[in-house]
């Protein structure tokens, strides 16, 4: 049976995070060392080239896809979104410290919301969604070889949910502009829903 391939991509640096900032739905763009940044990985190390594009519909990813893959149309999953921080979108720890539902969702994250946004559990429930259905139209188009610029959430989530070797999701971080590739063997995923994570993204240079 055919197996396939699909790159898992972060996106490049954006200002608000590195200060520190919840930035998850907010609609902020590449900082121009993000924008460098990729532009060097992209000329030192390189990107593996895919059949077929997918990309978080907000900017700082898209904006990453037409440096990486300027060549090739963009394909959107909303599912790929970040996750919703609700009203602390924008705000860092410090800012949020004496607010006690901030505490709480420290705490739980999983069951308990920000105010307005998501739980850990409804985020992974759509990226669970997100990533069946991309592999599932993989299949049914025929599609051997994709790449999915989304953000660093979304990739953890789905190692977690999905990836071989099995591990939390915080063993999955990845800085800007790299990620994970993943096989997804049909019989393996028909029978038991788990990808192989197979190598970075881009690949780690071999040194003789």
């Amino acid at each position: 049976m055919q197996s396939y391939v699909i790159n898992l991509i972060r996106h490049g640096a954006v200002d608000e995070t590195l200060k520190g900032k919840y930035i998850g739905t907010t609609d902020v763009s590449l900082s121009k060392k993000g924008r460098e940044d990729l532009v060097l990985i992209k000329e030192t190390i390189g990107y593996p080239k895919p059949q077929k594009l997918y990309s978080s519909p907000l900017l700082r990813c898209t904006q990453s896809c037409e440096i990486l893959f300027p060549e090739m149309d963009i394909n959107m999953i909303s599912n790929f979104s970040e996750c919703d921080f609700g009203e602390w979108e924008g705000k860092s720890a410090a800012e949020l410290a004496s607010d006690p539902r901030f505490g709480q969702w420290l705490q739980n994250s999983d069951q308990t919301p920000p105010p307005g946004g998501e739980s850990g559990k409804t985020f992974a429930s759509r990226i669970g969604r997100g990533f069946e259905h991309l592999v599932e139209t993989m299949s049914a188009e025929g599609t051997t070889h994709a790449a999915v610029v989304t953000h660093g959430g979304v990739i953890m989530t789905i190692l977690a949910m999905y990836g071989l070797p099995q591990a939390p999701s915080y063993q999955w971080r990845m800085d800007n502009g790299y990620g994970f590739s993943v096989r997804v063997n049909p019989f393996l995923w028909m029978r038991e829903r788990v990808v192989e994570v197979f190598d970075t993204c881009p690949p780690a240079p071999v040194h003789s």
